[in-house]
């Protein structure tokens, strides 16, 4: 069932990441019972007009759309939110302040989000100023925890107004604890404080997962919000599935 963008945290929302720079993806993702996708604007090659036909294909095909950006610079945040995306996944944030300016950068009212009528998300100029600004302040802000000093700062990052959900970023988060991999005891354990601390604030819980068995196993401790896999593993496995064993060498 697919979600609206302001309404995200009633039940177990899944998602996927998008890593391909076509509108058919989004099309077809759009035929599934997937609730949204995540344009990875931080490791995938998306620009700005990129992101743009990515959002036409979004609304096309009824899927809400968040980007996972690749900075927090206010032109960033602006240009993203302003071509219709249902949110904004920033990476490693890593103290409340971080928090706050990002937050400031994706509102209008209390921020400083720059307003035109014209864009996407005021609906081409149909909304009235006081329908737009609404509208634009509905978008889910997530910080993603992905560092020790992040860890550290939690709690007063998810207290932050206007911080919708703490997203669990495990593979960087193993990387600055000094860890083997995302399943490390240690981990595990930062990514229960994460996951407490997001909902004592009354913020989603999200994380990344690899596949359905580490969705339920994290479900169970409150996230709530999952951006399974991506365009291209699903890609792997489904093709993966129905390939001969055998040399795939060609002579």
């Amino acid at each position: 069932m697919t979600g609206s963008s302001g309404d995200f945290s009633r039940s177990v929302q899944a998602g996927t990441f998008i890593k391909t720079v076509s509108p058919h993806v989004v099309e077809i993702l759009g035929t599934t019972a997937l609730d949204f996708g995540v344009l990875d604007a931080e490791h995938a090659p998306f620009d700005r007009a990129a992101l743009d036909l990515m959002m036409l294909a979004g609304r096309a095909a009824r899927l809400p759309l968040f980007v996972r950006v690749a900075d927090y610079e206010a032109s960033t945040i602006l240009s993203t939110l302003d071509l219709g995306a249902a949110g904004i996944v920033v990476p490693h944030v890593d103290s409340a302040e971080q928090a706050e300016l990002i937050v400031s950068r994706a509102r209008y009212k209390g921020g400083v989000r720059g307003f035109s009528s014209s864009p996407r998300a005021a609906g081409y100029g149909t909304m009235t100023y006081k329908q737009a600004q609404e509208a634009g302040d509905q978008t889910l802000v997530m910080c993603q925890i992905e560092s020790v000093e992040g860890l550290a700062n939690v709690e007063s990052i998810a207290a932050v107004p206007g911080v919708g959900g703490l997203f669990v970023g495990r593979a960087d988060l193993a990387l600055s604890m000094g860890e083997e991999g995302s399943r490390s005891p240690a981990v595990l354990e930062a990514t229960a404080r994460i996951v407490r601390a997001a909902l004592a604030a009354g913020k989603i819980a999200a994380m990344f997962v690899a596949n359905a068995a580490e969705r339920d196993e994290f479900a169970a401790q409150g996230v709530t919000w999952f951006v399974i896999g991506s365009d291209q593993s699903l890609l792997r496995q489904g093709a993966q599935s129905v390939a001969v064993a055998g040399d795939r060498s060609h002579g």
